[in-house]
């Protein structure tokens, strides 16, 4: 059943926005001087990151294992429910990341203080996306109907959606808290929050999927109501941190703790122009995922829902799985983001390409050891997956198999893609990657992959190598961008 409060539960997150007005002038700075970025300098940034987002995927990757031992249709409908859901939340998400990219850039140029506004400004997007989303919510019935999905699958997917869509505000505003506590590089507090998320959530799955503890079983509807609680407690927690001044020593140097002690204590008022600044940058970030996200989406529903519940299943439990193992990179791209931020700050273009190869260099090398193990143990990855069903056990893993080899193509280019996107979001070059993302995902990902697959019968194996031409395509367009040294003209604060 869904909550109908929700929506007001985002507005009274927003009671202690200070008054509105023109922000309080900050006595002029100079940009801080800032180290050399090194690979340990990057490393300490990036664990607490991996460690965070690692936890979002575990959620994911422990609602399918669980909800596998109930059959193929649950599996694909809570997999694609929870992948249709992020579409929903990937738009403000998207948006809210830019709070990373101005507190980084702040702190940089010895202006932290100014930092604190741009969170108030990401839990602002978070309270007016989540009553869009509180109306569009209600048409997800019909726009299921448009999918070719089997009866059953359908509605088990209604009833996952209906409960998990009701989590935008908390969604994105544990977003926009982290990435402002990123961004002044204090990593590790929203790390805990993530950890506090995943354990509630994998606790909660066990109770609430299978009735234990004396809870009703409720099946995909539990996973759902699982994901839903961890995050509002996940949210609550940073947020009252936040308000508190809470942080987690992180074991700078004094004078650099007190810099992030201005930014995260100071309260400051709110300033329409810099709202609307948030926003010229951060919406074309948001849409750039969106919009790539929509291209993936029509993938996941169009593409390969049409060529069965097995290989929508099987595709599903591939992401789950490249997810988890992405995550230590996606994780080193957003600390190589932070240092980029920062050091264009402080006006240091050399150190930002630096920053920029660092962070590439330990992305490729990562992945690169994911795409060989995936080639050469599929099978010992796949197990994990155990549909009840000997006979649909048996042709899930033939295609799962076949699948998480040939992704074994794609990492390389993963690698590249996070690596130059997170740098180039950083230096507030948010509109370039927008539209080369959706050039290169609606007019040629999208078309090519329906035409290869529903049209002239590819196979799920023409799909995963549309997947591989894709992310190819994109992280030569985005490479090329970097080397053109434009970004580097970007005025972001």
């Amino acid at each position: 059943m869904l909550h109908s409060d929700a929506p007001c539960s985002t507005i009274g997150a927003m009671t202690n926005i200070p008054d509105l007005g023109e922000p309080q002038s900050d006595p002029p700075r100079m940009a801080v001087e800032l180290s050399r970025p090194t690979l340990r300098s990057l490393l300490h940034l990036a664990w607490p990151i991996i460690v965070a987002r690692s936890a979002q995927v575990v959620v994911g990757f422990s609602d399918a294992i669980m909800i596998a031992v109930l059959g193929e249709q649950e599996l694909a409908a809570t997999t694609t429910g929870a992948f249709n859901s992020f579409f929903f939340f990937i738009l403000p998400m998207g948006t809210v990341f830019i709070v990373s990219s101005f507190s980084a850039q702040l702190i940089g140029s010895g202006r932290a203080r100014e930092a604190k506004r741009y969170a108030y400004y990401g839990l602002v997007v978070a309270a007016g996306f989540a009553l869009l989303i509180a109306g569009a919510g209600t048409q997800v019935d019909s726009a299921l109907e448009w999918f070719p999905f089997e009866p059953r699958v359908r509605e088990l997917m209604l009833t996952y959606m209906s409960i998990r869509l009701w989590a935008c505000f908390f969604v994105v505003g544990l977003e926009a808290l982290a990435n402002y506590y990123q961004g002044l590089g204090n990593t590790r507090l929203p790390m805990l929050t993530q950890l506090l998320a995943m354990v509630l959530n994998v606790g909660l799955n066990w109770v609430l999927i299978f009735g234990n503890l004396g809870a009703p079983a409720l099946g995909v509807a539990g996973a759902a109501w699982a994901s839903f609680i961890s995050t509002v407690v996940a949210f609550s927690a940073l947020f009252i941190a936040f308000q508190t001044g809470f942080r987690v020593p992180e074991g700078e140097k004094p004078e650099d703790q007190e810099q992030k002690d201005h930014g995260e204590g100071a309260r400051m008022r709110f300033s329409w122009s810099e709202f609307g600044r948030m926003l010229r940058f951060g919406l074309p970030s948001g849409m750039n995922w969106f919009l790539e996200f929509g291209a993936f989406n029509f993938f996941v529903n169009v593409v390969v829902a049409g060529l069965g519940t097995t290989a929508l299943a099987a595709l599903n439990a591939v992401m789950q799985l490249n997810s988890v193992s992405f995550m230590p990179a996606f994780g080193a791209a957003s600390a190589g983001a932070i240092l980029v931020g920062q050091v264009i700050g402080a006006k240091r273009y050399d150190y930002a390409s630096r920053a920029m190869w660092l962070t590439l260099l330990t992305c490729c090398v990562w992945q690169g050891a994911v795409g060989t193990a995936c080639l050469l143990m599929p099978e010992l990855f796949m197990q994990a997956f155990n549909l009840g069903d000997e006979e649909a056990t048996e042709l899930f893993m033939s295609t799962a198999v076949r699948m998480l080899m040939l992704s074994a193509a794609w990492q390389l280019f993963d690698a590249i893609v996070i690596s130059v996107a997170e740098s180039l979001r950083a230096a507030g070059d948010t509109s370039f990657s927008m539209w080369a993302r959706v050039a290169v995902s609606w007019l040629i990902f999208a078309p090519g992959s329906y035409w290869t697959v529903a049209k002239w019968g590819g196979g799920d194996v023409a799909a995963v190598l549309c997947l591989v031409a894709y992310l190819g395509i994109l992280a030569a367009v985005l490479s090329l961008r970097w080397a053109t040294g434009r970004w580097k003209r970007i005025q972001l604060i």
